[in-house]
């Protein structure tokens, strides 16, 4: 019987409040009683049973209700105390024993459900996930986390261990399974993407498609084109969520030369929540947490992926980016990791020693500079590379000589050298107009050497027009360099529409899509065309969501695969002609 079938039956039953001999005809009719005490009893009752219901669509739907139930009031405390984990951990150890019970009719939702209800109860109270721990929930999670359905099911399983392995008091019981789930975690963290785009996206027709994973995305609305959208956005969250899992052992200090694997390190440098995702820290959430053990800080300044993926980081616009600057921070104070990154992470910092505040870091350009020029005058092992010797010395003139001078700059002195800075500025554009680009960099490094530190607004546009005659030249590593000083010089930090657009345009020629998207929707936020953005704008964009798209490398390789294939299918048909055979050699009568 359903809802609106039952919803008038047995009403003697319930005034009564007796439980005893009757059986409400569904949950949902649970969850409308308004007595507590007659709710309460039926609930539990119905909680204990539900393992046992034939009905597979009224157990499905049940189980829909329930998740979203905890979706929405996940520190609700009545189902978890009347036995919900008891009942989702009684369902996933049913599906995993009985295959035949979990593959009829729409039992095949039951896992998911059970899993995510878990992980959503268990995702902001700790007295919630020990209750779980204690239902016996984990056994059967850590069983779908090895793969005994699909990647839809691992989402929400890695999802739900994520959160149980992030409280003090529930943590030993995921951790009793440590080796197996790391080793886990770092496998789906790395394949989920190509598992996703081979087992779902690059299945062109919605017949070949697992039915229940397209309905579970999209809720039976929208066609292939959302079914897409929606599986990157799953199969980013069920790598970000991996990741998670392998901080809260990183946070323990547990497994780090496991997770610091030189391969799996070359693949973390790529990991990139996105814009489907753009809440989570995806891989440089891990990193910062590797980066603040001394064993982790040694894997990771020996690996130049890593190192390069911060130091891009540090100069974008990403929300992010004070991760990226922690991480490097982390790595310059530690004596032992110091001189094996300072020469690269030395010539990107340099541009950010004038950054105010970031986050909720003040004074973060100070820190910067206290940092590089510690041990300033000594190196161990060899000398310094000429442009690391000349970013030093730039740091020391900026933030050190001309910061002695500020105090005594008086008001009609900044007035005579902004006047100063204007006239050479305005010639610098008059060259500029003509196609002088050489003699308009020179004239804005005669201003920008001129102009006092004080007038911050100034120099950010000084810095700004020079990076953008830098991009006229082709020179894109000294328009990034520029145009992220001008950022930092910014009223707030990366608010500068101009300087924004020129870096992601230099960021597009350097290849950086991922920095290069973001400095461009930040321009656009910046800029506010009222609703309308720029057809410039707008081209720029969709080339780099486009290059950026989740599955692009597993296309790509997908592709190869096909061409190598179709290659040597085509040698064999031109090394052998169809319809002629090979001749038998005759054997030699000498032999």
């Amino acid at each position: 019987m359903d809802h609106f079938s039952c919803k008038g039956t047995n009403k003697m039953a319930r005034r009564s409040h007796a439980v005893v001999g009757f059986t409400p005809c569904c949950f949902f009719c649970i969850m409308e009683e308004k007595d507590p005490c007659v709710r309460k009893a039926w609930l539990e009752l119905s909680l204990s049973d539900m393992h046992m219901t034939r009905d597979d669509t009224e157990l499905a739907l049940t189980l829909s209700f329930i998740w979203r139930f905890a979706m929405a009031d996940p520190e609700n405390p009545e189902l978890p105390s009347l036995g919900v984990f008891e009942c989702m951990a009684k369902l996933l150890k049913k599906s995993l024993e009985d295959a035949e019970w979990v593959m009829t009719g729409q039992n095949v939702y039951v896992p998911y459900y059970a899993a995510h209800i878990i992980g959503s109860y268990t995702m902001k109270k700790p007295d919630f996930a020990v209750k779980a721990v204690e239902s016996g929930v984990i056994a059967p999670l850590v069983e779908l986390m090895r793969g005994k359905m699909s990647w839809v099911e691992q989402r929400v399983v890695v999802r739900a261990l994520g959160h149980l392995a992030s409280y003090e008091m529930t943590f030993e019981a995921v951790a009793a399974y440590e080796d197996e789930v790391m080793r886990l975690a770092m496998d789906i963290a790395t394949t989920c993407v190509h598992v996703v785009y081979a087992e779902f996206v690059s299945v062109q027709e919605r017949e070949g498609r697992v039915r229940y994973h397209c309905d579970l995305l999209t809720r039976g609305l929208g066609g292939l084109e959302m079914e897409d959208r929606k599986a990157e956005e799953w199969a980013s969250q069920l790598q970000c969520w991996s990741l998670h899992l392998l901080s809260c052992f990183a946070y323990k200090k547990m497994f780090i030369s496991l997770i610091c694997n030189k391969n799996f390190l070359k693949e973390l440098s790529q990991m990139w929540g996105g814009l489907v995702n753009h809440t989570s820290p995806a891989s440089i959430g891990l990193i910062r947490i590797l980066c603040y053990s001394k064993q982790g800080r040694g894997h990771v300044s020996n690996s130049r992926e890593i190192i390069l993926s911060l130091c891009n980081l540090s100069r974008s616009s990403d929300d992010w980016q004070y991760m990226g600057i922690d991480c490097l921070l982390l790595l310059l104070k530690d004596q032992e990791t110091r001189y094996k990154v300072l020469e690269t992470s030395l010539l990107y910092l340099v541009d950010l020693v004038e950054l105010k505040a970031l986050n909720d870091r003040t004074n973060l350009g100070d820190r910067i500079t206290r940092v590089l020029l510690m041990d300033n005058n000594k190196k161990k092992g060899c000398a310094y590379t000429y442009k690391a010797q000349k970013a030093l010395k730039e740091i020391w003139r900026i933030k050190v000589e001309r910061r002695k001078y500020i105090e005594g700059d008086n008001q009609e002195k900044l007035a005579e050298a902004s006047v100063v800075v204007n006239l050479i500025k305005q010639q610098a554009n008059q060259l500029l107009c003509v196609g002088d680009i050489d003699g308009a960099i020179k004239c804005y490094n005669e201003a920008i050497g001129l102009c006092p530190l004080k007038l911050r607004r100034k120099r950010m546009s000084l810095y700004s027009d020079r990076g953008e005659c830098y991009l006229l030249i082709g020179d894109a590593d000294a328009a990034i360099s520029d145009c992220t000083r001008a950022l930092c010089l910014s009223e707030p930090v990366n608010s500068h529409g101009k300087s924004l657009w020129t870096r992601s345009r230099a960021y597009d020629i350097k290849g950086l899509s991922r920095e290069s998207l973001m400095d461009c929707i930040m321009f656009v936020n910046v800029r506010s065309f009222c609703g309308k953005i720029p057809y410039h704008a707008a081209q720029m964009i969709s080339k780099q969501i486009e290059s950026t798209w989740l599955f692009e490398e597993a296309r790509e390789t997908r592709l190869r695969k096909m061409m190598v294939k179709d290659k040597n299918h085509g040698l064999s048909t031109i090394t052998e002609e169809p319809g002629k055979t090979k001749e038998m050699k005759k054997p030699d009568p000498l032999d």
